[in-house]
C-alpha cells in the first residue's frame, strides 16, 4: 500500500487573495501542502477558516529550488494552456504528485513547463486562462473526484 499526498504550487503569485483562497481550497480537499516560488504570501484576516493552522505553507526561490525540495517519487505537474498539455478530464492523478500553477498575469514560463514531469490544462469553452484560485481549486476537486479523496491506494 502506497500513502498518496499531493501538494499545491503558485508560480510568482501577484495577488495574495488568490494564494489565501487556494489555502482554504488545500484545506478543503485535503492537500498536504501550499507552495509559492518566487513570492511570499502573507496571512489575510479573512482567512476565517485559519487554513495557516491545518496545511503548511513553504516557499522556495525559484524552479531550481523547488525540484531540490520535491519529496522522493513525487512529481512536478504543471497546469498551463499549452500545446503539450493533457486534459485535466483524462489525466490520470499520480499518487503522489505537486501541481504547479502559473503566475494570475504570465502563466509558467517555457523553462519552467520543460522541468515538469506532466503539463495538464482545464478545459474550457474560452482561449483565456482560468483565474489561479479557480484552476487550482478545479484541479484539487477533480484529484478528489477521481480518487474518491482517498489518501492510500494499492500500487
Amino acid at each position: 500500500m502506497t500513502t498518496g499526498f499531493y501538494g499545491v504550487a503558485v508560480w510568482h503569485p501577484k495577488h495574495e487573495v488568490n494564494v489565501g483562497t487556494l489555502w482554504r481550497s488545500a484545506m478543503t480537499y485535503q492537500a498536504s501542502m501550499l507552495a509559492t516560488i518566487g513570492s511570499r504570501y502573507k496571512p489575510q484576516a479573512s482567512d476565517t477558516c485559519r487554513a495557516h493552522n491545518a496545511i503548511p505553507l513553504h516557499h522556495y526561490h525559484d524552479i531550481d529550488d523547488l525540484i531540490a525540495h520535491l519529496p522522493y517519487g513525487c512529481p512536478l505537474v504543471g497546469v498551463e494552456l499549452d500545446d503539450r498539455a493533457v486534459s485535466l478530464h483524462e489525466f490520470p492523478h499520480p499518487v503522489r504528485a505537486l501541481y504547479l500553477l502559473g503566475a494570475e498575469d504570465h502563466g509558467l514560463p517555457a523553462a519552467v513547463l520543460d522541468r515538469c514531469h506532466h503539463v495538464v490544462q482545464i478545459p474550457s469553452p474560452s482561449p483565456w486562462s482560468l483565474n489561479v484560485a479557480v484552476a487550482g481549486s478545479l484541479v484539487m476537486h477533480d484529484r478528489w473526484s477521481k480518487t474518491g479523496g482517498l489518501r492510500t491506494v494499492n500500487a
